[in-house]
């Protein structure tokens, strides 16, 4: 009750949590502007959301920070504990917990921006002073049968180079130019060794590179006496730094990029791939070529052989052979032939000599006439009558053919094959 009276005696009031979690809002967000701040990256934890949380640390304090979803889909630099960045974003409260926050909008590696811009400024120089114009870039050999490579010769990035090399079957021959490719004096070292390799004048190619890094790590391929020793070069150079997005001013210098150190040594040994595919496929048509005119020979020597048996005594001898008996068959066949026409020639006469003989035509004329007696035997009237029929006669004998000629309670005689019968005809 005390407290309260001093509050009313005072003229004013106690504001709820919300309240004053608002004004503190209100004042930090209106009175901070956004701004970069640097610190190591702790505590990261990715959501499944697509919001990144993290906290900014220095030796001194500590920050909470947030990269929201359509920020962190933005960022190219991949945030880890303990790297160390320069963040952009501007300062939140976050009332539910009554703590503040940094809304992060752009991430970048410590130190990257400095370098960034020296690499921009130094990159225009060069481009304004032609040494990364097209017309000086010289063809890379179809087929180097010398290769130097200045690099860590304890890298990831020359195994990988030289075991792509040996499963493509590449023959030529390797050297390795042994050289910093990270850190102080690193630049100054590839240079010596791109002097050393036009010194001894035994490479075809030059490739220089190593694997992927940050931009501070990868610095060296961007100082500019090894951009300029890289361009000024006599032996050609692939340049093979990085990873795919990364690129250096040597890349530019160079004759040829390549993506990576892999991509340098598919490169090398494509050309040799598809020669010796050629090559193989131009093997593979001598041998058919061979097989198909050692085939050909083959059967003209058999066709020779053939006609050399045919040419031989014996082999005449055996023609004539065959030759007499077809004669002998043809000769044969045709006495069978001659004398089978002669013998129905004969037949055909006989037969017409049989027709004109006396005897021929007594025995002709006897079957006519037992023909012709037969057909009266059969007409007569006795046949008739043995087949069933009867005869009626008037009073004078002769046969009535018609009823119309019979007149009523005329006497007919009506004759049968065993005698005839008296009748009268009714009216």
């Amino acid at each position: 009750m005390k407290a309260e009276l001093d509050l009313g005696d005072r003229g004013a009031r106690a504001e709820s949590v919300t309240e004053f979690t608002r004004r503190v809002k209100t004042l930090l967000e209106g009175g901070i502007r956004p701004g970069w701040v640097r610190g190591e990256v702790s505590n990261l934890r990715a959501q499944a959301s697509g919001h990144v949380y993290f906290s900014l640390k220095d030796a001194g304090a500590q920050l909470s920070a947030v990269l929201f979803r359509g920020d962190a889909a933005r960022q190219t630099v991949k945030l880890r504990d303990g790297s160390q960045v320069v963040v952009y974003g501007e300062v939140s409260v976050y009332e539910a917990r009554g703590q503040y926050q940094l809304i992060v909008r752009a991430v970048i590696e410590d130190g990257v921006g400095r370098l960034q811009q020296e690499f921009e400024r130094l990159k225009r120089q060069l481009a304004d002073e032609g040494l990364f114009a097209a017309e000086k870039k010289r063809l890379i050999p179809l087929m180097p049968a010398v290769v130097g490579f200045i690099t860590s010769p304890t890298g990831a990035a020359v195994q990988d180079f030289m075991r792509i090399l040996l499963r493509r079957g590449w023959r030529g021959r390797l050297v390795i130019l042994p050289a910093k490719v990270q850190g102080e004096g690193a630049a100054a070292e590839m240079v010596a060794m791109l002097a050393a390799a036009q010194e001894l004048g035994i490479f075809h190619l030059l490739v220089i590179g190593r694997g992927g890094g940050s931009l501070e790590d990868l610095w060296a391929f961007n100082e500019e006496p090894l951009v300029r020793a890289v361009a000024a070069c006599t032996v050609p150079v692939i340049s093979a730094v990085g990873h795919e997005i990364d690129f250096t001013l040597c890349d530019f210098a160079a004759d040829v990029r390549a993506e990576t150190p892999s991509g340098a040594a598919e490169l090398i040994s494509s050309n040799f791939i598809s020669c010796a595919e050629r090559a193989g496929r131009a093997g593979e048509a001598m041998v058919d070529a061979g097989e198909g005119a050692v085939e050909r020979a083959r059967e003209r020597l058999d066709h020779a052989r053939s006609r050399l048996r045919l040419l031989t005594p014996a082999a005449q001898i055996e023609q004539g052979f065959l030759r007499l008996d077809d004669f002998s068959n043809r000769l044969a066949a045709a006495l069978r032939s001659t004398v089978q026409a002669r013998r129905q020639e004969l037949g055909e006469i006989r037969a017409r000599l049989a027709q004109a003989s006396p005897e021929t035509r007594v025995q002709l004329g006897s079957h006519q006439l037992l023909s012709l007696y037969k057909r009266l035997q059969a007409a007569s009237p006795a046949s008739v009558l043995n087949r069933g029929f009867a005869i009626v006669r008037d009073e004078r004998g002769k046969p009535v053919a018609r009823r119309a000629a019979i007149k009523p309670g005329q006497r007919l005689s009506t004759e049968f094959k065993d005698g005839s019968v008296k009748v009268r005809a009714e009216e």
